[in-house]
Order: structure tokens, then sequence, then C-alpha cells
């Protein structure tokens, strides 16, 4: 296909108001460092952190053609947030328009490559320089652009709308930690926000602190992680597993954090004198840690054994650490209690949501400020228990284990409440139906 540009777009003079102290530096900053991008590929990629046959779209170099007619432009920063646009890029591919998914991290490239269809087009988020944002611009000359939760790169917004390109914020999100640091920068941060058409939050809660950071257009339509598919598992892996797990009580530590696995192995030993043949999987949140993980269970004098080295559980595996990427579908299907990672420690916790739909009873720590509104609700409903230190995680396993009316109704009511808070999807689209309709109109035009 030939590049073209949408009708809507309207490449103009940069922006008239003027910029806050901080933003004018942040830009002389970043294009004085531009040249140093070299340097900052090279360092991540020796850490992991980048693709090496895709490091130039970190400089804005697309490598892609840009398709004709319309281009809707989604931008999330990692795994979750990807994940969290799946259903909205199933519905904006129903009306026939062009999708741009952009994405900051190789583990969240990867999961596109394995559960997006293929007429998406995924690039890196360019690093936030005035000269590679310009670059990435020109080149893809997005229709509208989706932002979604809270990764915003002040040059990116500011180019963006310089060129009059309408800019929603999706699945809004300000945790209670970035609250009052934003606060003490209201000037930057009302300007950025300023700058989108509309806010849509999570919750009631998110939607007053954007309001109160200077967002002009704020609506509540929910988290669209509760509208999300659980995530696939193949069957043929989950039977393989479900035959050498067979007879033994399974915990699933899901997503787990460096600090947390200590604590883990210590909950495993003491319910392994009341459950002798139970077994522990732990799915690091990033796998690269899995030989780390299985240095800490032998240390702890346990027996693991990693996926990664397609090793299966025998009866003597302890702890089974599952290193590998888009399986936790497969361990959500095997084991009825999930300990949500990211909990124990203060990051925030991780989403329990796929894990519901899964038909797991929840267990998490006291940090869970990432999904406040969700782990409160269902505690509330007993459809999940926190736990924050060793005595009592093992008291709320041990509960869930030789109980299993209980973990059943612990089930029953996290279901509940998944489907209760659910329909941010439906909320999401009918906030976007102007540009949508919008767009369509253009589709038509670029097809005539």
């Amino acid at each position: 296909m030939t590049s073209a540009s949408p009708p809507r777009w309207q490449a103009g003079p940069l922006l008239a108001d003027p910029l806050p102290m901080t933003l004018r530096v942040y830009q002389t900053l970043t294009a004085g460092v531009a040249p140093l991008a070299p340097l900052l590929i090279r360092r991540r990629l020796k850490q992991g952190k980048e693709e090496p046959s895709r490091v130039d779209e970190r400089r804005g170099v697309a490598a892609h053609v840009r398709p004709h007619g319309p281009l809707v432009w989604i931008h999330g920063a990692s795994v979750g947030e990807v994940l969290a646009a799946a259903g909205l890029i199933e519905r904006l591919r129903a009306l026939n328009l062009r999708i741009l998914l952009t994405s900051g991290t190789v583990t969240s490239a990867e999961v596109v490559a394995k559960r997006f269809p293929p007429d998406i087009i995924h690039q890196f988020i360019p690093y936030d320089a005035p000269r590679f944002v310009e670059r990435f611009l020109d080149h893809w000359q997005p229709s509208l652009a989706l932002f979604i939760e809270s990764d915003l790169w002040p040059n990116l917004i500011l180019a963006s709308a310089a060129r009059r390109l309408p800019m929603v914020l999706i699945n809004g999100r300000m945790s209670p930690r970035s609250f009052p640091r934003w606060q003490r920068a209201s000037a930057t941060i009302g300007t950025l926000l300023g700058k989108f058409d509309i806010c849509l939050a999570q919750s009631q809660m998110d939607a007053q602190r954007f309001a109160a950071l200077g967002s002009p257009n704020v609506v509540t339509t929910g988290n669209l992680k509760m509208d999300v598919d659980p995530p696939p598992g193949d069957p043929a892996r989950l039977e393989r597993l479900m035959a050498v797990t067979r007879g033994r009580p399974v915990i699933v530590a899901a997503s787990t954090h460096p600090g947390e696995e200590e604590i883990l192995l210590d909950v495993h030993r003491t319910l392994a004198g009341v459950f002798p043949t139970l077994l522990t999987v732990i799915v690091p949140r990033h796998p690269h840690r899995g030989e780390q993980v299985a240095n800490l269970v032998q240390a702890a004098g346990l027996q693991p054994a990693l996926r990664s080295r397609e090793q299966l559980p025998t009866a003597a595996t302890a702890i089974y650490v599952a290193d590998t990427m888009g399986e936790l579908g497969l361990f959500y299907r095997l084991a009825p209690i999930v300990f949500m990672g990211g909990s124990l420690i203060e990051h925030g916790g991780q989403n329990p949501i796929e894990a519901v739909k899964l038909g797991a009873s929840i267990v998490h720590g006291p940090h869970v400020a990432n999904f406040s509104e969700v782990y409160r609700a269902l505690d509330e409903a007993h459809g999940a228990f926190m736990a924050a230190d060793v005595d009592t995680l093992v008291r709320r396993f041990g509960h869930l284990l030789s109980d299993a009316p209980a973990r059943q109704a612990s089930i029953d009511a996290a279901t509940r409440v998944v489907e209760r808070l659910g329909g941010a999807l439906d909320r999401t689209i009918t906030a976007l139906e102007p540009y949508l309709l919008q767009l369509q109109i253009e589709q038509g035009a670029a097809n005539a």
C-alpha cells in the first residue's frame, strides 16, 4: 500500500499557548541528548530491554508503510495496558479501522505478536526526543490518538497537539502515590492533560484526581481490564500438566517480584508439613528471573523445576518455576488458588481479573493500590483474601486447600464482583462515538 494522509490530519504550526518552564527545559534537554540515543540503545540491548532488529523504531523510524485512510493510534506502556485495549481494538477492527499499536517493552511486543490479529501494526514508542517524535508523527499521521492509563510523554503529547491530532486518555488511572507528586508539578501536568479532548477514567476517584490536575473534560467509564477475555491456555499442555500433578494440591503465585519469592518459599515449607504433596508454581513477573528464583528455591532446601528448560514437575518437585512468556492462562486453569504478586512489596499489586475469570480463589498482600477498587470489592465480598505476612498466608492457603466448599464460595463471590464491575468497554465506545463516526466518514471517502 502507498502512504496516504487522512483528511482530518492538519500539520500546523506549534500551539501558541505558553509552556511552563519545566516543559520548555524538558524540550531543550531532550533535544540535546538525542545524539546520545545510540549509547542508551546499546545499554538497553545488553539489559534485554530492546529488540535488536527493531531499535530504529526508538528513533521514530517506521518499520511499516502507513496504510491508506484513517489510522487509529493506541499507546500503552506495557503488557497490562496493551491487553486492556484488546476488546477495544476488536471493536475498532469491526468498523474497518486500521490500528497502530505502540508500547514500550519487549514483553508487550511479544504479547502483541502472540495474541493480536496480524493486521494490527505494532511499533515501539519512540524515545521522547523532539526529532524522534516528529519523525514518528510525520510518517504515521494518525487520525485519532488513544493513550491508555497514564503513560504521558511530554514531547509526544505536545507535538501531537500542535498538529491538532484529537487525543483521548482512556482507562485513565491516577494512583494515590502519583497524585501528590503531580500536584507539586501542577502547571506541568495541567498543561499536558489540557491537550486531551477528554479523559475516560477508571473510577470516580481517578476522575476526581484528573479533574483536580487540570483535565478539562473527565468521564468515568470504568476499568477496561474488567472486560478483557481470560488468557488462552494450550489444551495439550494443560492436559500434560494436569496428568503429572493429578492428586496434588496446587497453588499458583502469579507475577511475583523480588522479595516475594522468599516469603512464598517460607509459606510452602510450613504448608508442606500439613500438605506433604503440595506443589507451588511460581510465575515470576519477569521470566528472565527464572534462574534466580530457582537458586532461591535450592537455597531454601526445596527441589525446583524450570519450565524454560522444558522440565515438568515430578513427585520430588516442590516448586515449579514457570519462567516462560504467555502461559499464565495455563496455570490459572491448573490451580484453584492463586496468589497475586506485586502485593507483598510496595509495587501496587497485579491484576486479579484474569485469574478470577478462570475460576481461581484469590489471595493477595496489602499493597494493591494499582487495582484498589477491584481488590476492595473482592475482599468485601469474600472473593479474595488479604494476607500481609507468612503466618496469615499460611492460614489463608491452608483454609482454602482444606475446605473445598469455602474455596468454591469465594470463587463464586469473585465471579459476581467481576461481572458487576464490567461494562467499561461499552461505555468507552460510547464516549468515543463522535470520533469514530468521523473516522468512518473519512474511511468511506478514502475508499471512494
